[in-house]
């Protein structure tokens, strides 16, 4: 099985997670203060956004497989911000998951609970990253061209120089 192309197929992962984590969060988070469920259900949010950071991961390393091809028809600078934009996300993900993690391991019920609170509030600015990441990901297709790389015989001549936007 070719690599290639395989990038489009995994970015929906760490997106969707990025959408469905607050809300899986917040709702484990009430559950646990009303005595619901027991704090050990926490580790289905940290589960969750450790596929969001490995999906992010493998998503980012696609990326990479796809980036020559792309950058006969797209401008270099169009790429990087999507690129830049997915750094951000990822590595803002993996914060979050050490914060996640941190609240599941500390001792006082309080303490975690707080903790876990703060995190599924940081959950929101990940779901922030992931829609710019998205975003600068979808003008690459949709208004610059890209998956004519892929499409196109004539795919070989270099971008324009001076694409504005």
């Amino acid at each position: 099985m070719s690599l290639l192309l395989l990038h489009p197929k995994i970015v929906h992962l760490p997106i969707a997670l990025a959408v469905v984590v607050p809300l899986v969060a917040l709702a484990v988070i009430v559950a646990w203060r009303r005595n619901l469920l027991p704090r050990r259900a926490w580790l289905l949010v940290v589960g969750l956004q450790a596929l969001l950071v490995g999906g992010g991961l493998l998503a980012m390393q696609t990326g990479e497989l796809d980036e020559e091809p792309v950058e006969r028809v797209v401008a270099e600078r169009h790429i990087e911000t999507h690129e830049e934009a997915a750094e951000r996300f990822v590595w803002g993900g993996a914060a979050l998951l050490g914060l996640m993690g941190l609240a599941g391991l500390l001792r006082g019920e309080n303490a975690a609970r707080r903790t876990a609170t703060a995190a599924t509030a940081g959950s929101l600015l990940v779901l922030l990253l992931g829609y710019q990441t998205g975003a600068a990901g979808g003008r690459l297709v949709y208004e610059h061209g890209a998956a004519s790389a892929y499409t196109s015989p004539t795919t070989h001549a270099p971008p324009a120089a001076d694409d504005d936007d």
